[in-house]
């Protein structure tokens, strides 16, 4: 069986890899819908709000009016330093890869499964007309491709640290 759960969050990245628009530092209101899928145990199977009590807090800690940054962009060292400098923080959500909305669904599909979730798939909305489908085949997939050496998301604290980062 499957739930059908919508979030929405505001973040802004900016994908330093492009020669385009999006090289250039800017917001999304993003839209995250999850497919859960669960089993029936009796009457029902689930209380929504046991995704909500999790996934929404999750959110806003850690994404919510934040920025997602690849720590290999320079801007990431510019903020870093100034941050130093000014004792300024700011909510950075970091990559060890680009930015794009692949990246970002790989590791939202990560997390809320570490969350102890399990997933069908899940749509992140970056605009009103693009929407990306991510599948557990798709994770599966990508975690062979990005194994251990190349983990876009980087969970411990490093020597980089720019304040309040997740």
């Amino acid at each position: 069986m499957i739930i059908q759960k919508e979030y929405k969050f505001y973040a802004a990245h900016r994908n330093e890899t492009l020669q385009d628009k999006c090289s250039n530092l800017h917001g999304h209101r993003y839209g995250l819908r999850c497919f859960f899928e669960v089993e029936r145990d009796g009457d029902i199977s689930t209380l929504f709000g046991e995704f909500d009590n999790k996934v929404e807090p999750w959110l806003k800690q850690n994404y919510d009016h934040g920025m997602l940054i690849n720590i290999n962009d320079p801007l990431f060292a510019t903020l870093n330093d100034h941050c130093h400098r000014t004792g300024e923080t700011f909510r950075l959500k970091l990559f060890n890869g680009p930015t794009s909305v692949e990246n970002l669904a790989w590791m939202l599909f990560t997390e809320i499964t570490e969350m102890g979730f399990r997933l069908s798939h899940i749509e992140v909305r970056e605009t009103d007309t693009s929407v990306i489908s991510y599948t557990r085949e798709d994770w599966i997939r990508d975690n062979r491709y990005f194994g251990g050496s190349r983990n876009l998301s980087i969970p411990a604290p490093t020597d980089l640290d720019v304040g309040h980062r997740t």
